[in-house]
């Protein structure tokens, strides 16, 4: 057999997915199992998006569009950005793409070279690594730990950062910390990056998944050096509840944006026509959908962090956007693997192991779940680390 690509080959497989396959098993045997692996909202899609592209299906709206995505689509991004982000991007420096991780893996294929170096904060997403390899690049991490909320500081960035490194990437609020930087705190890394003229990943997709302690920021939004280094990568799955619809999209300086969409012409041609009517209405008809969704994830975060909190052992700051928390097992003595291996088979509760976004004394709790399900976890879960 020939050889494959010995980059793509070197893609290292989910460390999850040993609890997963154990947590499908136990749910097919009947155990009812408690679930708080999910990174998707539990919600529906809301009726006015179904209904859109239902319609846009009807009227036969599913031949190619402009390789950048709908033209009306980008002007509506272009007047949200406005509103929301105080941000000025024309039509044209907007790329529709096939969900948030096609939007970042085209951005990282775009910005890097072979050898390039990109700084990210540990913990951090799991796909990230692995994009910068796929295009090249050779990630750096920067570990935070849990007494500073895992936010990289300035002098870390500053002490990371050598002459082959071409970016950073910033993610608030996280996944998978629920952490948030405040405008300061971003301002001063962009600051740094700024100095070093390095470009800025700002992965915004948990925007409105902000609870009120922390005021949600651009990077972008902060002055024309940081619009002229930021490169803003969002999209639809998480704000809307339209995981399956596969829409994200980045927002660029001119230049970036133009290789950006000639770079998406030939690895996509388009992104989904029918499905990109229903974001349309998205952005339009379903704020008051989103509102119900933030407020009933902000209940579920002030539930899940106080029983978590109250465990003997466990350290977790509370997250102030997404729906995560990031929770230090570390007292117990065990990695991350081993400890939601067990909490799994003894207590029927599954986690994702902290080793998978780059810290092994945490794990992360994904409260996009009823809050029976937060309740009746979080027992159990106390149960066990109480016999441990």
């Amino acid at each position: 057999m020939k050889q494959l690509n010995p980059t793509v080959a070197a893609i290292a497989p989910s460390a999850t997915l040993a609890i997963s396959s154990k947590a499908a098993e136990l749910k097919a045997q009947g155990v009812q199992v408690c679930a708080f692996a999910a990174g998707e909202p539990d919600f529906d899609t809301p009726e006015c998006i179904k209904r859109a592209c239902a319609e846009a299906l009807a009227a036969n709206k599913t031949r190619y569009v402009a390789a950048s995505g709908l033209p009306a689509l980008r002007e509506a991004l272009c007047e949200k950005l406005a509103r929301e982000n105080r941000l000025a991007y024309e039509p044209g420096q907007l790329i529709v793409a096939n969900g948030g991780k096609h939007a970042l893996s085209q951005i990282f294929l775009t910005m890097l070279k072979p050898g390039d170096e990109v700084i990210i904060p540990a913990p951090y997403w799991l796909s990230y690594p692995e994009m910068v390899r796929v295009a090249g690049g050779t990630p750096v991490f920067v570990q935070t730990r849990v007494e500073d909320h895992f936010l990289m500081t300035p002098e870390e960035l500053e002490a990371a950062i050598t002459p082959r490194t071409v970016a950073v990437v910033l993610c608030s609020p996280s996944n998978p910390t629920g952490m948030m930087y405040a405008p300061a705190q971003l301002r001063a890394l962009g600051e740094v990056a700024i100095r070093h003229d390095l470009w800025v990943v700002s992965d915004e997709i948990y925007e409105r998944m902000a609870y009120g302690e922390v005021e949600q920021a651009s990077m972008a939004s902060f002055g024309p050096d940081f619009y002229d280094h930021t490169i803003t990568a969002n999209g639809f799955s998480k704000t809307y509840a339209m995981t399956g619809w596969r829409l994200g999209y980045a927002a660029a300086p001119k230049p970036f944006a133009k290789a950006l969409a000639a770079l998406q012409s030939h690895m996509a041609s388009a992104p989904n026509t029918f499905a990109q009517w229903g974001a349309l209405a998205a952005l339009r008809e379903a704020e008051p959908d989103v509102r119900r969704m933030v407020a009933a994830f902000a209940k579920r975060r002030d539930l899940i962090h106080g029983l978590i909190s109250a465990i003997p052992g466990v350290k977790c700051p509370k997250p102030q956007g997404a729906f995560y928390v990031f929770a230090d097992i570390s007292a117990f003595g065990m990695d991350s693997l081993t400890f939601a291996q067990r909490l799994l088979e003894e207590r029927h509760v599954a986690v994702v192991p902290g080793v998978a976004f780059g810290d092994d004394k945490c794990v992360r709790l994904s409260y996009a779940c009823s809050e029976a399900n937060i309740a009746e976890g979080l027992r159990r879960m106390a149960d066990f680390c109480a016999g441990l």
